[in-house]
């Protein structure tokens, strides 16, 4: 995989403006790194990244890993992501691909432990395209071998995540409902939403980008509903009835 599988990425985004990373090169030859993002845009979902070859392959997994390996968890793949989006956490702004609260739900390297029949270690990328990845993951929240499995359904993005039976498989633990915050700075989904409608700790409102949008909005779908408001032609809205009223003085 290379830097042109961020086309897609790139694509669907204007990062000057939704402001999510614009995809950065990382230095040095280190431990390939696994990122689980919750990510409550149009659906509350989990993005399940790995790194491989200089960008993050990802899976859109609706209800989150589990830790039993009887459960097997829809992950529908999705374009490749840049490698500075693992710890991406904040708002992606309205009107933009993906709008909604994002945290680092889970974050850590892994090793990948997929073999071929011969016992050779086989490349990240081939097994991406072989429909089989296995992977150990050393996360602050998961660890342990997970599977993903490329299935036949749908449209050719549904995939399974698996957790492998191992000594970390725990039927009883459900850490989606009982482990909410972000690993890397503690705050849940509702923080970040509050901190983006400038509610502050008294509880005294304060005005923020968000809250002057939904003004906006407000206003624009008033007028739309408002006999008195009628578009001219240049596309503005002007009051008939001030005009009107105008023209009696």
């Amino acid at each position: 995989m290379a830097q042109d599988s961020l086309k897609k990425y790139k694509s669907k985004r204007n990062v000057t403006e939704s402001g999510e990373p614009a995809g950065k090169k990382r230095k040095g030859n280190k431990k390939p790194v696994f990122t689980i993002q919750k990510h409550d845009a149009s659906h509350l979902h989990y993005d399940f990244r790995l790194e491989v070859d200089g960008v993050m392959p990802s899976w859109a997994v609706p209800k989150g890993p589990s830790l039993d390996p009887k459960i097997k968890r829809l992950a529908i793949m999705t374009e490749d992501h840049p490698l500075d989006y693992a710890t991406f956490e904040g708002e992606i702004t309205e009107g933009h691909y993906g709008a909604g609260e994002v945290i680092v739900w889970d974050y850590g390297t892994y090793d990948n432990i997929k073999h071929d029949h011969d016992g050779n270690l086989i490349e990240m990328a081939q097994a991406i395209k072989n429909g089989t990845v296995e992977v150990f993951l050393h996360g602050k929240k998961l660890q342990g071998a997970y599977a993903l499995v490329h299935t036949h359904f749908g449209n050719g993005k549904d995939w399974l995540l698996i957790k492998m039976k191992d000594e970390y498989a725990d039927a009883r633990a459900n850490p989606v409902s009982s482990k909410p915050e972000s690993v890397l700075s503690g705050k849940t989904i509702e923080d970040i939403r509050r901190e983006n409608e400038g509610i502050l700790s008294s509880g005294e409102k304060k005005t923020t980008s968000q809250t002057k949008r939904k003004a906006v909005k407000k206003k624009a779908s008033k007028e739309a509903t408002n006999p008195a408001y009628v578009k001219t032609s240049a596309g503005k809205k002007k009051n008939l009835t001030g005009a009107r009223a105008g023209k009696k003085k």
